[in-house]
């Protein structure tokens, strides 16, 4: 989750890019840049590693003339927070200089065969090969917008992109791919500007525009031009944002929950960001001081959470024992501190509350920690009290979430934690470097995946125009995406109001199996996993009995069609990974049947986003 600013017009830009930056810091800040076309057509680019202040403090004693320009702030990805690392990024001739929000997948492959032809690259970063591919199509005979063209196709991946060239110097670039986060083009009264939050534009002006995924803008002083990346002109028009704070936040969306959904792309690889060494390759967790000697002591993990951070707990169990090779427990923090566990130094509690403010969760962390166990805290809110209690914290990193029910923070949450059991698993020599490695390239893939998923609201739209009547609902998953199906049963009860209840496949015989008629739909979870033949069982268990079967399928998987009355289908991953991709057509799924039904999707009755009383 990158901030990206830029400007173009008649006024000296730096400050403008400053004080975008410093509303756009949330969304990264282990080091930022800017890049300036000045008044001798140079490109001048000024960079720091770590908060934005040490980039301040460089310009006020150094200051850069010129009325075009854009600037970064960052989660690293691809490359430790250096000052060599930072954005912006330039060719070999320093006439093309961009900031990105993205992974480029393939960025191995293109940096290779650039090296090959004789580029130069001062980075460890993936969104190098963008400019210097710019300058490759150029050197080829292509014009400026067909080689931006022919990049945008190129890269794989979700992806924001902006662009300034000394070949064009009041023109700047922007170009999105698949569903990376947003961008706003907002025009002011001296010039336009860009940006990937409306926070960084709405103190200059409330009449903006969005780039959609696919497309491309050439924004001048005064006009903003649009085309799909194949080239078709696009017609559109401004649009007027309200001056209230919440509308003003909301931006394109009519609700918090919806726009977090969207955000998730973003947000998953902001979670990612420093933490991951494609070259070692590694999990840098440096917020967690663990040794191997440490880690290979551990001989037990015991996740806590409530709510949607007690479903992520259970995912969590499968994740630590399958890459780590370390025993793991799921608990309730509720119930976790009356237990009376058995717990000392070889056991290691990780706490999971997205507020930190959860009081069950504080207590049971106080117990555990009293009870001489380290605990560690995945959180997204710093200063919350659980930073405090903790031993250590790893951050999410997802940014604000306004609505009350939980969705890209508990994405965020299950891939912190395949973050911490990948290092753990490497550290114990339970995964060798090769597993590490395709590890990481899955991870790499999941914001577009996620993207992708997001982009088509219609099969859910549809889903809620049959569904939304029904008065009960049964979520079935097995294995890892048994806490899929939870946390889909829990979405959906918290923002419809209608009863929904998540059950293990194998246990539906054991009592629910009764519920099962025509008025009852059982959303069944079954990605082509080594238990896909379970849940196809299941689901003709819920046909035999005339139950409606709504299923969540691999792409590809053409058999599930012949069986369930409604498939909806997320791209194949790893199987670890999976409820990652599958809970989202299940959070879009619930927001659709609440909207139908009417309900308050940000302020569901009677729940708050932090249960601070027991």
């Amino acid at each position: 989750m990158c901030g990206i600013i830029g400007y173009t017009g008649s006024m000296q830009v730096h400050p403008i890019l400053i004080n975008g930056l410093t509303n756009l810091e949330y969304r990264g800040y282990d080091s930022s840049g800017i890049a300036v076309i000045d008044k001798n057509g140079e490109i001048v680019v000024r960079k720091s590693q770590g908060k934005l202040n040490d980039l301040i403090l460089s310009l006020d004693s150094n200051p850069i003339e010129g009325i075009i320009g854009i600037g970064h702030t960052r989660w690293a990805t691809h490359g430790e927070p250096s000052h060599k690392n930072a954005h912006p990024h330039g060719d070999c001739s320093s006439s093309i200089t961009v900031v990105h929000n993205g992974i480029v997948e393939n960025y191995r492959e293109i940096k290779a065969e650039l090296i090959s032809d004789g580029h130069a690259f001062k980075s460890d970063t993936d969104s190098e090969v963008i400019p210097h591919l710019i300058e490759s199509q150029l050197s080829l005979g292509f014009d400026l917008k067909q080689s931006i063209r022919n990049v945008a196709t190129k890269i794989m991946g979700a992806h924001a992109v902006v662009i300034i060239s000394k070949d064009i110097p009041n023109t700047i670039i922007a170009f999105k791919k698949g569903n990376a986060g947003g961008i706003v083009i907002g025009e002011t009264q001296s010039g336009m500007m860009i940006a990937s939050d409306l926070t960084a534009i709405i103190p200059y002006t409330h009449q903006v525009n969005y780039l959609e995924p696919n497309e491309i803008a050439y924004i001048t002083p005064n006009s903003t031009n649009y085309e799909s990346l194949d080239g078709t002109n696009l017609e559109k028009t401004m649009r007027s944002i309200p001056y209230d704070p919440i509308s003003a936040v909301k931006g394109q969306y009519k609700h918090f929950m919806i726009k977090e959904i969207s955000e998730q792309p973003e947000a998953t690889i902001a979670t990612l960001g420093g933490r991951l060494s494609f070259d070692s390759p590694s999990v840098q967790l440096d917020e967690i001081p663990f040794s191997e000697l440490h880690v290979k002591d551990i001989n037990r993990v015991i996740f806590i959470g409530m709510g949607t951070s007690y479903n992520a707990s259970i995912v969590g169990k499968h994740i630590m024992e399958q890459l780590a090779g370390i025993h793991a427990e799921a608990e309730n923090a509720s119930e976790f501190r009356y237990n009376k566990p058995i717990l000392g130094k070889q056991t290691l509690v990780v706490a999971i509350s997205q507020s930190g403010e959860t009081a069950d969760t504080l207590a049971a962390m106080e117990m555990a920690k009293a009870e001489g166990a380290y605990v560690i805290n995945i959180c997204n809110t710093e200063g919350s009290q659980s930073n405090r209690l903790a031993n250590a914290t790893l951050y999410l990193r997802a940014g604000p979430e306004i609505g009350v029910a939980s969705t890209k923070t508990y994405l965020c949450s299950l891939e912190a934690i395949y973050l911490l059991a990948l290092d753990f698993g490497s550290k114990t020599g339970y995964l060798d470097q090769h597993q590490v490695r395709e590890s990481l390239i899955s991870l790499s893939k999941l914001p577009d995946m996620i993207g992708t998923i997001i982009a088509n609201n219609n099969p859910y739209i549809e889903l809620a125009d049959k569904f939304y009547r029904k008065t009960n609902f049964l979520f079935l998953g097995r294995g890892i995406n048994y806490p899929t199906a939870l946390e889909g049963a829990l979405k959906l009860k918290e923002i419809s109001y209608i009863h929904s209840e998540g059950c293990a496949g194998g246990e539906m015989k054991h009592g629910p199996i009764a519920l099962i008629d025509e008025n009852m739909p059982v959303l069944a979870i079954a990605p082509k996993d080594h238990l896909y033949n379970k849940m196809m069982n299941n689901i003709a268990e819920v046909k035999a009995r005339g139950g409606t079967v709504i299923a969540l399928a691999t792409k590809g998987d053409t058999n599930i069609a012949n069986i369930a009355d409604e498939v909806i289908y997320i791209p194949a991953i790893e199987y670890l990974l999976t409820p990652i991709l599958a809970v989202v057509p299940l959070q879009l799924l619930a927001y659709n049947i609440a909207i139908k039904r009417g309900c308050d999707v940000d302020q569901p009755r009677h729940l708050a986003k932090s249960v601070t009383v027991e």
